[in-house]
């Protein structure tokens, strides 16, 4: 049987996963230091595993409401009205999800039209232009630059705009380059949005991860925008917890009326045992989340540090758990880069163009790995690059 022919177009004219095709190729490899996957190199927090044992333990094995537990969403109202200063009502404008990539596909296939445009900036997480692409929407990118610290810039955003552009999808802190947006570029951003009446959907999934004093700006709490934001958070990377798989989002009520229809018939609802721990993260784990935070800081200096010293251009990520460094000046294309480091030294790092064809001379490192292993890895690299 031809199956090419039984696929759907548009599904097949995606691409795999770029970090995850790199990620099977050093899997069972007991040798590599891997740089590779954006995961916390810590275990959840005990209290917030005990959590979860706790609601097995009490039977609590039952579906939930679409939206999610009650108290959840209440803990969550409550977080974002202290962390982000937007304030939702819990019964109504918050969705719990399975994770915040549900929480993407949701908002989308809920706005999107056949045709319209999605603006989202580049380089960026893999989902972003597939979600868009299978929500029948048009993925439409801005390119940020390693000058401009890989930021946003509001110009930039208003040559993108047309009269089909429909929504607007940022990302700060940024994976992979760990950028953040200035509270002047927001705002201009915001004006434009005010003005052609775009829809923002923000994944703000690293927010809590910022370094050197900044504090997490969401373009939802700047004036005029609760109403036309879409604030998209979650448990995986604040509070180590990607393998319960748990997000939520926040929005005006007849937004998240229309995301929740399409999660009720496609997932029903986020698993209970995750649900109670997440509670337990959003009432007590903020201090266990800061203690990592400043781990991720102490690693974020040493690696940029080295690799310039090394003689590797690298910007200073103010958020986030990587760096993207420059590798433009060795010739080699990203993915010639990565093999041949993961040939010669056992180190895997992901190629730039996994997040785009505007990544390409760039390379992510993940520094949410143990310090000795950093230690090793980037002597590794100094070592390779001494070879090209």
């Amino acid at each position: 049987m031809d199956y090419s022919s039984i696929i759907a177009k548009h599904i097949a004219s995606i691409p795999r996963s770029g970090i995850r095709d790199f990620f099977e190729l050093v899997q069972g490899r007991d040798d590599v230091i891997s740089l590779g996957v954006g995961e916390p190199d810590f275990a959840t927090p005990w209290h917030i595993r005990e959590a979860a044992i706790y609601s097995l333990e009490k039977g609590q094995t039952s579906y939930t409401s679409n939206l999610g537990l009650l108290s959840l969403r209440k803990s969550i109202a409550k977080y974002v009205s202290r962390f982000f200063h937007v304030d939702y009502v819990a019964e109504k404008e918050v969705l719990v999800t399975v994770g915040v990539s549900e929480a993407i596909d949701l908002a989308l296939r809920a706005l999107l039209n056949p045709g319209d445009e999605v603006i989202y900036h580049e380089p960026c997480y893999v989902s972003y232009s597939p979600s868009i692409v299978m929500a029948y929407g048009k993925p439409v990118t801005v390119v940020t630059k390693k000058e401009d610290g890989f930021s946003l810039k509001p110009e930039a955003v208003a040559a993108a705009i047309t009269p089909r552009t429909r929504l607007l999808m940022l990302n700060f802190p940024t994976n992979p380059t760990g950028a953040c947006a200035t509270r002047e570029d927001l705002e201009g951003i915001a004006k434009l949005c005010i003005e052609h009446d775009l829809i923002v959907m923000t994944d703000e999934i690293y927010s809590e991860l910022r370094y050197d004093g900044e504090e997490h700006l969401s373009i939802a709490a700047l004036p005029g925008m609760r109403e036309r934001t879409i604030l998209l958070h979650g448990f995986s990377k604040a509070f180590a917890m990607t393998g319960f798989r748990l997000g939520y989002a926040c929005a005006p009520q007849p937004i998240i009326e229309a995301m929740m229809k399409i999660h009720q018939y496609a997932m029903l609802c986020a698993p209970i045992m995750s649900q109670n721990a997440a509670i337990e993260a959003l009432e007590n784990g903020t201090p266990a989340m800061e203690k990592m935070r400043d781990s991720y800081h102490q690693r974020r200096d040493y690696v940029v540090k080295r690799l310039n010293e090394m003689g590797i251009e690298c910007h200073t990520p103010g958020g986030a758990f990587y760096v993207f460094p420059d590798i433009r000046k060795f010739g080699l294309s990203s993915k010639e880069f990565a093999m041949r480091l993961l040939e010669s030294e056992s180190v895997a790092a992901v190629p730039g163009t996994a997040f785009g064809e505007s990544g390409e001379g760039f390379l992510r490192c993940c520094y949410a790995t143990g310090f000795d292993d950093l230690k090793i890895a980037m002597d590794k690299i100094e070592r390779f690059i001494a070879t090209l």
